[in-house]
């Protein structure tokens, strides 16, 4: 058998395997495993690296509108060219839905949007803001069936929060239509009772995001969210879980038999509320929802990715500008935090630092790096076995990966549109060298191998956990 590229001499990993075998490559899908095949166009020595599945990232904002006068940072250009660099070979973003506004047409936006401009492959979860009987009973069902399989709705922020009966009638047309259901948990009511009351106060700095958006008023939204899921018996996805906490809520709803996963992000494991304690405005550029913790959360969302409680780590890449009027540090965001753009940029720095953090510091192995980094979101939002994995017949969607090599992380680096990371200065070990898309090399060492952006939209199925049959994450 010829391929049209070879990989040798790796160390294949998998969610649940680790192996030396060669890949073979043919049609941009795997066409083997097997020891020293050699029958290629191209080979690609891969001695001393770990040959794992391109990253997915299934929680990424591009190019979304965010308010009067301000402007995401990213579009899906610079956006997909930065998860590139980071290892992801799949990005899931999201459509908004503007109040009055069909999904139909919000898809329209964003497909013009994406069009031709992305670097790795996109696909879209539904935000719905506005469900309406004609949204519900019409447009949701017809979409799902179209490969739309995922929908988000907020318990936070005017404009974008539902109401609990809304939450409720969303979560059961989900149920009846296959569709995966993720949740922002925040309480609004309780933080708008207390932006008043620091704003009464005179308390304006960037500090008093974290204070405004306390733990319990997650908690008490996680706790809402799981019993409306139980209501209607639907699954459901908490997302960026950021304390012990609502990480207690999701064992509870499990240990009551409900199917639900739960996710964590890199900021909720490296950043605290102090760092929003900046001097001047430097606390602006970690304003984030939920905020960062203290190091007891931290630890606590360590335990959660090592117990198995999280099944997914996504970066929540939400990218504003620092210095600019559209940005961070607009009119008003100097005047009070809660007119400060909420979201951080991450992206590209989500891998490296869970491989550097969790691997290269014992806290987990490296198929758990397989599973929460990409298998287990391609298994929960309808890609597997066609991504998430290295086996014969999926994409040749592929991560080279050097565990030795030491990277100090700098905003330069990362290629997105934002003017900082969070993580500037912090040293990673262990880097993605190289990234394939169907077999293609895209970048190699940081660099872009080809002009031509190659991502594609991909269209999926229907979530594992909506299945009894399907296989679990893992």
């Amino acid at each position: 058998m010829r391929f049209d590229t070879v990989i040798r001499n790796g160390t294949v990993v998998t969610a649940s395997d680790t192996f030396k075998c060669d890949v073979g490559i043919l049609d941009g899908r795997i066409a083997a495993l097997a020891a020293e095949l050699s029958n290629a166009d191209e080979i690609i020595d891969a001695k001393g690296l770990y040959v794992m599945p391109g990253g997915i990232d299934s929680h990424v904002h591009l190019d979304q509108p965010s308010g009067e006068g301000i402007v995401m940072a990213d579009d899906f250009d610079s956006g997909t060219r930065s998860a590139a660099i980071g290892g992801n070979s799949t990005v899931l973003t999201f459509c908004m839905q503007e109040k009055g506004q069909s999904l139909r047409e919000a898809l329209k936006i964003y497909h013009a949007k994406a069009a031709e401009r992305c670097h790795v492959n996109v696909s879209f979860h539904l935000v719905i803001t506005d469900p309406t009987p004609e949204v519900l009973g019409q447009e949701l069902p017809a979409l799902v069936a179209d490969g739309y399989t995922s929908i988000k709705i907020f318990m936070t922020y005017d404009g974008l929060r539902l109401q609990d009966n809304e939450i409720l009638a969303t979560l059961d047309t989900a149920r009846r239509t296959g569709a995966l259901v993720m949740v922002h948990c925040e309480n609004e009511e309780a933080i708008r009772y207390l932006i008043g009351r620091h704003e009464a106060e005179g308390r304006f700095e960037p500090k008093y995001h974290a204070t405004t958006r306390p733990i319990a008023a997650e908690r008490e939204a996680t706790h809402r969210a799981l019993s409306f899921a139980e209501i209607v018996d639907t699954p459901i996805v908490i997302v960026h879980v950021s304390n012990r906490e609502a990480m207690e809520e999701i064992r509870r709803a499990r240990g009551r038999g409900q199917k639900i996963a739960g996710e964590t992000c890199p900021q909720y494991l490296m950043l605290t509320a102090d760092d929003l304690d900046a001097n001047a405005m430097d606390g602006a550029k970690y304003v984030c929802s939920p905020p960062p913790r203290d190091k007891e959360s931290q630890d606590a969302c360590w335990e959660g990715i090592e117990q198995n409680v999280f099944d997914l780590f996504s970066s929540d890449h939400c990218p504003f500008r620092f210095d600019d009027p559209e940005g961070k540090l607009n009119d008003k965001g100097k005047r009070s935090f809660r007119w400060i753009p909420n979201g951080i940029p991450g992206v590209a720095t989500r891998l490296p630092i869970l491989f550097s953090e969790g691997v290269m510091k014992g806290r987990i192995d490296i198929n758990r790096f397989v599973a929460l980094s990409s298998t287990n979101h391609a298994k929960l939002y309808g890609l597997y076995p066609r991504k998430g994995t290295i086996s014969v017949g999926a994409d040749a969607d592929i991560a080279l990966w050097d565990p030795n090599k030491v990277v100090t992380l700098t905003n330069s680096l990362l290629q997105h549109g934002a003017d900082y990371t969070p993580f500037e200065g912090l040293e990673v070990r262990g880097w993605p060298v190289q990234l394939f898309l169907r077999g293609k090399s895209v970048v190699e060492s940081c660099t872009f191998t080809s002009a031509e952006p190659a991502g594609q939209y991909i269209h999926r199925g229907r979530s594992s956990l909506l299945s009894q049959t399907a296989q679990g994450v893992a």
